[in-house]
C-alpha cells in the first residue's frame, strides 16, 4: 500500500480493494464517500468513467469540466462535472499534481502494435488488455455499452505538447506511492481500467497495481476548497445539492 502523510482515520474506513495492473473494476460510491487511489510502483494509469448511479444517462462530461475551470488537466481543487452541470466528484487531495483528461483510452489494436500478441488463451491474466476493453467489460455489468464510452480521465498520467504541437506522454511523471483522494458529491457509478495509457511509449506491458481505499468523509461544506475554487464550482455544487434536499 502506498505511504500517505494523511492516513485514513480507522473509524471512517469503509473498505479497501486492489486493481491488479491491466485489470478493471466498477462500483457504487455514495455521496459523502471519499476514495483514495494509490499507485504502487509508479507505472499506474487509471482510466476512469463516472455516471450518476440512479440515472446513468447523466455522466462525466470532459468539455464542461475543463471549460468551467479553465484547465486541461485535473488536480486538487478541481470538480468533475456531469453533462447536466452537477458535480459528480471532486479532487480533495493529490500528490501527483497532474491527471490527464484528453488522451483517451488504449485499444486492442494499438496494444497489438505496441506490445505484440498476448491473448487470454495464451497468457491468462498477463494478457495485454486495453483500457477500452476493460471499461467495456465493466460497463456491460451495469447495462451500459460502447455508446456510453465517453471521453475519460486518466489518473496518474501527464501529457505535454511538443514544438510541433503533438501530444507527448511524460514518462517521468509517475512515482511510486503517489495518490489522490476523490470525494463523491453524488451517488456515482465509477468504472475503472488499470491498463497503460494509449500514448505511453514504453513497449513493455507493465502497469502498476492500483490500491483503492474508501471512507466516510461527509459532503462538501460552505468552506470547501473545491466548492470555492471558482464561481462556476459554487454554482455546480449548488445544483448538485438540489438533488439531495
Amino acid at each position: 500500500m502506498a505511504q500517505s502523510i494523511h492516513p485514513v482515520p480507522a473509524e471512517t474506513l469503509l473498505w479497501e480493494d486492489l486493481i491488479p495492473g491491466g485489470c478493471h473494476w466498477s462500483g457504487l460510491l455514495r455521496r459523502g464517500t471519499a476514495l483514495r487511489i494509490a499507485d504502487h510502483t509508479g507505472r499506474a494509469n487509471l482510466s476512469a468513467l463516472f455516471f450518476r448511479a440512479d440515472a446513468p444517462i447523466e455522466r462525466y462530461n470532459m468539455p464542461d469540466t475543463l471549460k468551467a475551470q479553465h484547465t486541461a488537466m485535473l488536480t486538487r481543487g478541481h470538480a468533475l462535472y456531469s453533462d447536466m452541470g452537477r458535480v459528480l466528484c471532486s479532487v480533495i487531495a493529490d500528490t501527483a499534481g497532474w491527471h490527464d483528461t484528453i488522451g483517451g483510452v488504449s485499444t486492442d489494436a494499438g496494444n497489438l502494435v505496441k506490445y505484440g500478441a498476448s491473448s487470454y488463451q495464451t497468457a491468462r491474466n498477463a494478457m495485454h488488455r486495453s483500457a477500452e476493453d476493460g471499461l467495456l467489460i465493466e460497463l456491460v455489468k451495469h447495462g451500459l455499452g460502447r455508446t456510453d464510452l465517453v471521453p475519460n480521465v486518466n489518473f496518474f498520467s501527464k501529457l505535454t505538447v511538443d514544438e510541433a504541437g503533438l501530444l507527448q506522454f511524460d514518462t517521468t511523471h509517475g512515482k511510486a506511492g503517489q495518490w489522490l483522494d476523490l470525494r463523491f458529491d453524488m451517488d456515482v457509478l465509477a468504472v475503472f481500467s488499470a491498463a497503460p495509457h494509449a500514448l505511453d511509449p514504453r513497449t513493455d506491458y507493465a502497469p502498476s497495481d492500483v490500491h483503492l481505499t474508501a471512507w466516510r468523509c461527509g459532503p462538501a461544506d460552505a468552506h470547501d476548497h473545491c466548492r470555492n475554487a471558482c464561481p462556476e464550482n459554487q454554482r455546480g455544487f449548488y445544483r448538485t445539492e438540489l438533488l439531495y434536499r
